[in-house]
């Protein structure tokens, strides 16, 4: 959902951008657009005021974008619940995995239940590097993977294509506990 509308955002203001400079070459007088004698000189081409506002405008836009998106913006985050002595997290697939951040207690059995919505092929298939697991992930359907943690750590899973990417962060104690 935010990612569509980042996406959107961009694509408004290039837009925007678009339209002003052609609206620009459209109001030139004949005279301006007659070919000129080439020289290899650089010749400043004036362009409105409000159209050098919204080209800075949008560039500053875009490059705090940029930082947000690198600087601030954080991976969800969801601790497992336990129940029956089974850690468990729902993880829905649909253009990434949501958490992409998963918080269990290591030396306890984790189960990650995949809800896969995205038909894509890259994300028709879940690894798990570390516990030497790859499994399938039927469109529409929830998936069950269990693995047990023994160590703390992080342990990373990947989609099929290695291009999304969630973690389990296996942490010694249990939730609420101090070190």
């Amino acid at each position: 959902m935010i990612t569509s509308s980042i996406i959107s955002s961009i694509a408004t203001v290039g837009l925007l951008l678009g339209v002003a400079s052609g609206g620009a070459t459209t109001q030139m007088p004949h005279k301006q657009m007659q070919p000129t004698e080439q020289t290899g000189e650089f010749h400043r081409i004036d362009q409105p005021l409000w159209l050098k506002g919204a080209v800075t405008a949008g560039g500053l836009g875009l490059i705090g974008l940029e930082l947000w998106w690198f600087l601030v913006s954080k991976p969800k985050s969801r601790k497992a619940t336990t129940e029956g002595g089974i850690q468990e997290v729902t993880v829905t697939v649909d253009g990434g995995y949501e958490p992409s951040q998963i918080v269990v207690q290591a030396g306890q059995p984790v189960r990650l239940n995949f809800d896969r919505k995205d038909p894509s092929s890259c994300l028709e298939e879940v690894r798990f590097p570390d516990f030497q697991i790859a499994q399938e992930l039927p469109l529409n359907q929830v998936t069950a993977i269990e693995f047990t943690p023994d160590q703390p750590g992080r342990y990373e899973f990947t989609c099929g294509m290695n291009m999304f990417r969630g973690v389990v962060e296996a942490q010694r104690h249990s939730f609420g506990q101090k070190a």
